[in-house]
């Protein structure tokens, strides 16, 4: 069982940052892949980015590429979003989710992930 807690949401101007956490429960944390996912109103959940179990691969959808960077500490069961330059079209509910299956097929994919935060709000005012 993985519990996710997001954190670091709120309004910001576009142009601006916010940096989003995820704490993480769990004595495995370090095994597992992890993602941001994003939910527009009125659209379909969409892949953000995602980091391999060590930090050392990251994966990032198009939009956010150069933007946005991911990041986890292993040690303090936590994973990162830092978002710059944000866009109005990056307000959105955004989600911290856990890949803990053994079979893995591709990151991008928001089916990969079983365990999923609440969401935390993103709000960027043009």
């Amino acid at each position: 069982q993985v519990q996710l807690v997001e954190s670091g949401g709120g309004l910001v101007q576009a142009g601006g940052s916010l940096r989003l956490s995820c704490a993480a429960s769990g004595r495995t944390f370090s095994r597992y892949t992890m993602a941001w996912l994003r939910q527009a109103p009125g659209k379909e959940r969409e892949f953000v980015a995602a980091i391999s179990w060590s930090g050392g691969v990251t994966y990032y959808a198009d939009s956010v590429k150069g933007r946005f960077t991911i990041s986890r500490d292993n040690a303090k069961n936590t994973v990162y979003l830092q978002m710059n330059s944000l866009k109005p079209e990056d307000t959105a509910v955004y989600y911290c989710a856990a890949d803990t299956a053994p079979m893995h097929s591709s990151p991008y994919r928001i089916e990969e992930y079983d365990y999923w935060g609440q969401g935390t709000q993103v709000t960027v005012s043009s």
